[in-house]
């Protein structure tokens, strides 16, 4: 599915002139006196440099339309801040420079939200061997404070493990609903259907 627009994206470009240094210069002129539509050129115009920077942070972790999605954002947003502000008047430098800072944060932010999963998973592993343990031991479930004191953790934080531990079983039943449902309806389950789900 993301391969697909991103081929429509690729195809799209393909129209699209890039700017040269010197349109870049001239354009700056313009929508710096107030022409909207030079602004939209400009923005249009490097569209392929964003194209370029984001193609260089794939296989981080970031789906590269996702990533292409960032840098064309972070492009936009920084031609209307160079505009407001031109600093040193190296347009093209400050382009890459905050499109960079966008895929950076993107790569950030994904590895972290990997990295909080992991965390999550451990935790919940070891609440189920701590819980298991103490059944054992008292010959009936452990208590929720019980627990927490074994695991030199507040009730709360024991509390909210178990919750994210049964939205995850919650979200997982019912993927295996849907797909049971699937199955005796005879219908096959596309990645875009599944992408529609999320």
């Amino acid at each position: 599915m993301h391969d697909d627009f991103y081929q429509m994206y690729l195809e799209e470009m393909k129209a699209i002139t890039p700017c040269t240094q010197e349109e870049n210069t001239q354009l700056l002129n313009d929508a710096a006196a107030g022409n909207e539509g030079a602004k939209k050129r400009l923005i249009e115009g490097n569209l392929e440099a964003a194209l370029t920077c984001a193609k260089a942070y794939d296989g981080k972790g970031v789906l590269l339309t996702d990533l292409v999605a960032e840098a064309n954002m972070a492009l936009t947003m920084a031609v209307t801040e160079f505009l407001t502000n031109p600093g040193d008047g190296d347009f093209e430098g400050f382009l890459t420079a905050r499109m960079k800072e966008a895929l950076d944060l993107a790569v950030e932010e994904e590895e972290s939200a990997e990295q909080t999963g992991e965390e999550l998973a451990a935790r919940v592993n070891v609440l189920q061997t701590v819980s298991q343990a103490l059944a054992r031991e008292l010959g009936r479930e452990a208590t929720v404070e019980e627990l927490a004191d074994k695991m030199k953790m507040t009730a709360d934080e024991v509390k909210d493990i178990m919750k994210m531990a049964m939205d995850a079983m919650s979200m997982n039943a019912e993927n295996a609903d849907l797909e049971e449902l699937a199955e005796v309806e005879g219908i096959e389950i596309t990645e875009a259907a599944e992408d529609e789900e999320e």
